[in-house]
């Protein structure tokens, strides 16, 4: 499919406000994964004011609005590490308090937002590793891209594999796919997993954790045929 819709193209430029974050998931939704966005994938209003209600105060808008948007959406958002329900929203007591949104499947890992920055519009996001809490994206609606990106990444089925990517075939990786403008942005596991990159090209979604030598890389096709591109396109020993 290589006249497949490009995500690097789609995010030319950056995420610059959450109008084009919630442009780039319409679009994502619609044109990668084929199933367009529908009012019902959305969280309703009572259930954020009852989510408010309970933790005593209200949801910075970004993230309110990516849960009216797609909070019900599960193959976008809760595939590996998922977004929680509004009702399983709560406050750690991590860096006096952080609202936690998003958990790794094993719990492992959490995603939040600092309380002190939680009457912020976009207020930005940490995420807690083995370091213990660190700065993940500078605005929540950033970390909404990221999430559509790597939960669609890891869907069941036959679209996705992965790799230990050696340094020789680093320059085929570059060549063939192009950066997509996204901040690096730490993997909670390790440093040694850090940044973590996104690549694409027309039907294809690449995602590198670290820049050392196996250093992981997750794919995705949007098609089966797309993902056997990807193979031949980095000849390496994958996973599936």
């Amino acid at each position: 499919m290589v006249d497949g819709p490009d995500v690097s193209m789609a995010l030319g430029g950056g995420v610059t406000d959450r109008s084009q974050a919630w442009g780039f998931v319409r679009w994502f939704s619609g044109e990668w994964i084929g199933r367009p966005l529908r009012p019902e994938d959305g969280c309703a209003a009572d259930e954020l004011i009852a989510a408010e209600s309970v933790l005593g105060f209200e949801l910075p808008a970004a993230l309110r609005e990516g849960y009216a948007l797609l909070g019900r959406r599960d193959d976008l958002t809760r595939q590996q590490d998922p977004l929680v329900p509004p009702a399983g929203l709560y406050v750690d007591d991590a860096l006096g308090g952080v609202l936690v949104f998003r958990r790794e499947n094993q719990d492992c890992a959490a995603w939040a937002i600092p309380l002190t920055a939680i009457e912020q519009d976009d207020p930005p996001v940490v995420v807690e590793s083995h370091r213990g809490w660190i700065p993940f994206l500078d605005r929540m609606s950033l970390a909404w891209v990221e999430l559509v990106l790597s939960e669609s990444l890891f869907a069941v089925g036959s679209l996705y594999d992965a790799c230990e990517l050696p340094d020789a075939l680093v320059p085929s990786l570059q060549a063939r796919y192009a950066r997509i403008d996204l901040p690096d942005h730490p993997m909670w596991a390790s440093e040694e997993d850090s940044p973590v990159r996104w690549y694409a090209a027309p039907g294809r979604l690449l995602r590198r954790d670290g820049l050392q030598d196996h250093c992981w890389v997750h794919a995705r096709g949007q098609a089966v045929a797309d993902l056997e591109i990807i193979r031949a396109d980095l000849p390496t020993s994958w996973v599936g």
